[in-house]
């Protein structure tokens, strides 16, 4: 059974004067530390919730570059990574996107990988990536710690839109961060104090909902979504399917996207992914030509196969 939520803002002060464990929740609150840890548990390493993905990417950013830092971020991962690395170009932070199947540029000092990228797919060269003496960033939202332990790979920090796998129902806005280091740990929790980038105690309730169901879940996803893909690569309208072989999320290309994604009566047409109800949406909108026009990303969720299949099968047929 689940601890209670805890919403407590502010603890008093110990007999003699001084704070306790918990003072004030911008700082720590127990059902946020509570969450941190079995996330902690999972991936080997210690945990810190941020407000949002982006927060904890913020975090990682400010926390470790200044003027001049390079920052080497994968090709075909999250666009909101390069944007916001894009935007601290006026501080004299440096982006360059690299091929992350391949070696990452020798003038990076901070590597960031997506393992597997969103909404490519492509997987990180975890032999190539890890030769380098860069900070290693590996986003694992897609993986999750079941199907990747990114710290046992060689990354230093992974990272987590929670809000996707993790919480799983869509209900909870969270960003996670993962570190083996202590001082690393302590720069993070330092810029998330200072930043006000804290997690409240209702989400990191839903996190740990979330994580008593989330093998469960991403094993039946992964089953439909190996189906699938494998289905739509044979179909004759499909032009491209992008698969890892695990997890929820396909990508494929076709001619008329918008009608598919507006013609699926049991997939929403949405933008996130990682519930449990399927979802797809057409990423050229967001994204721009960094990404083929007719790419669909499709967040597989707890359907039947048979009756997703049914409605992609009649949206491909017109």
């Amino acid at each position: 059974m689940s601890a209670p939520v805890d919403r407590t803002v502010v603890w008093p002060f110990d007999e003699a004067g001084e704070p306790a464990a918990y003072f004030y929740a911008r700082y720590a609150h127990p059902t946020g530390v509570a969450a941190e840890a079995a996330l902690g548990a999972l991936e080997g390493g210690d945990a810190l919730l941020f407000a949002s993905g982006m927060a904890a990417e913020t975090a990682i950013l400010l926390a470790f570059t200044e003027s001049g830092t390079t920052v080497a971020v994968a090709e075909g991962c999250y666009y909101g990574t390069s944007t916001l690395v894009r935007a601290l170009s006026k501080y004299g932070v440096k982006l360059i996107e690299f091929d992350q199947t391949g070696p990452p540029p020798a003038e990076a000092a901070i590597v960031w990988v997506e393992s597997p990228a969103n909404p490519t797919l492509s997987m990180p060269n975890w032999d190539a990536i890890t030769s380098t003496d860069a900070l290693i960033v590996c986003d694992a939202t897609l993986a999750t710690p079941v199907y990747l332990r990114a710290l046992d790979k060689g990354a230093d920090i992974v990272i987590h839109s929670a809000t996707k796998y993790l919480t799983g129902h869509h209900d909870a806005l969270l960003g996670v961060t993962v570190s083996r280091d202590p001082e690393k740990t302590a720069a993070l929790q330092q810029a998330r104090t200072l930043y006000g980038a804290a997690a409240s105690a209702d989400t990191a309730y839903s996190l740990l909902r979330g994580l008593d169901t989330l093998e469960a879940r991403l094993r039946r996803q992964t089953e439909t979504a190996t189906e699938l893909a494998a289905r739509l690569a044979a179909h004759p309208a499909v032009a491209t399917v992008r698969y890892p072989g695990f997890g929820g999320v396909v990508s494929f290309d076709v001619p008329n996207p918008r009608h598919v994604e507006t013609s699926l009566p049991s997939i929403r047409n949405s933008t996130s992914l990682g519930g449990v109800s399927s979802s797809i949406e057409s990423r050229h909108r967001w994204e721009g030509d960094r990404i083929p026009e007719g790419l669909l990303r499709m967040s597989v969720g707890l359907e039947d196969v048979e009756l997703l299949w049914g409605d992609l099968k009649a949206a491909l047929a017109n």
